[in-house]
Order: structure tokens, then sequence, then C-alpha cells
């Protein structure tokens, strides 16, 4: 096993303690930072998601890969371009006022981020103006990202989604839901872009969305 390959079983099995240390081997030996990114890092969260899809993988794996790739990424930063890890642009998310749940968008983010975006985490209870301010605060976003765990916050979704379109700048962006009430109609009648049935699929989604012709 070569040393990239060892950084991708590192993710694939969630060992966050030593992951720098094999990023820093990888460095130490001349592999190249951005295949160490693409092949042993991002590579590694795809077969992670890929087999969270079959239902072959569940969310704790999901969640602590994630959080491995993290680390290793940290790592990595200082060797790579300045822009190397936000390749697709910035993605805003949040989960929608009223809502306080956090696990299914924190997975989200960090899939995203896995992807290469720059990830602005509002966290929860985000309202319209919140995501505003985040989506003029930044530059080159490209993905919305809005999450709700309940049915009584769809209709905050619906106004916040309502509100997003109603920007000057809505052309630059794309604007993508999920979570639990959340189906693909109902993405389509508030006005989002696109929907996401589960974290790997909001990533592959949101690498779709950015790098659509359209923006």
């Amino acid at each position: 096993m070569n040393k990239i390959e060892e950084i991708a079983a590192a993710i694939e099995t969630g060992k966050a303690k030593i992951i720098a240390e094999l990023v820093q081997s990888a460095i130490d030996a001349g592999e190249d930072p951005m295949e160490i990114l693409n092949l042993g890092m991002v590579s590694a969260m795809t077969i992670i998601g890929e087999r969270f899809s079959r239902g072959e993988a569940f969310v704790p794996e999901m969640l602590i890969a994630a959080r491995t790739m993290k680390k290793g990424v940290e790592a990595l930063k200082p060797h790579l371009a300045k822009d190397a890890t936000s390749a697709y642009g910035a993605a805003v998310i949040g989960t929608v006022q009223g809502d306080m749940h956090d696990i299914g968008k924190n997975l989200v983010a960090m899939m995203i981020e896995s992807a290469g975006f720059e990830v602005i985490d509002l966290e929860v209870d985000v309202s319209l103006e919140r995501f505003v301010e985040a989506i003029r605060a930044h530059d080159n976003v490209k993905i919305v990202a809005l999450s709700t765990l309940l049915t009584t916050t769809m209709p905050a979704m619906k106004n916040i989604v309502a509100g997003l379109n109603q920007l000057e700048n809505r052309d630059s962006f794309r604007i993508m839901v999920g979570g639990a009430p959340i189906t693909e109609d109902f993405a389509r009648q508030i006005g989002a872009d696109g929907y996401s049935a589960d974290a790997a699929a909001a990533a592959t989604l949101a690498k779709t969305l950015a790098g659509s012709g359209a923006i």
C-alpha cells in the first residue's frame, strides 16, 4: 500500500488520530499535494458516500470519515495552493429559521467541503436575512443549501427560497434543499434548483449545480 492509499484507507476507517501524521509522511516522501487531496481524500469520501447510498454505511461512519478528512485537509492546507480546497467556489449552508437540528446539516456541510467547496456554515435557526448577508459577504458563492428536519418549518424554507429568488444576483448561485420531510416535488414547487435525499447525494448535486454552464 502506497502513501496515498494509506491516507485513503485511514479516512475510510476513520483513523483521525493518525491522519495528520500520514499526510506529513506522504509530503515528506514527495507525493504531490493535489494528488493526496484528490486521490487520497476526496476519492475515499466518494467511496464512503457510495456505501452510504447503498445502505452499507451509516451516519456515524460518515461523520467519523468526514471528520478524519477534515483533519487531513488541515494538515495538507499549508502545502496546497490557496484556492485548491475550494475549487468549486463557496457554499452557504444552514438549517432554516425555527429548526434547531444540526446533525444532518453538519454531515452535508462536511461532505460538500470534502467535494471541493469553501463552506460557510450559518448553523441553525437561520433567517432569510442571514442567508442574504452571507451571500453578499462572501465572493464566489455558487451554492446555497437549506436544511430542515421538521414539517413545521417547511413554510420557512419556502419563504427563504422565495426571498433568495428575488435577489439581483440570483443567476450567480444555485439553491439546494434537503431534510427528512423534504421531497423533490416540494423542492420544485418552492423554486429550489435541486434536492438531495442524503449527504452523499448532496455533495454530488452541489458539484453538478456549481459546474453547470448557467453559473
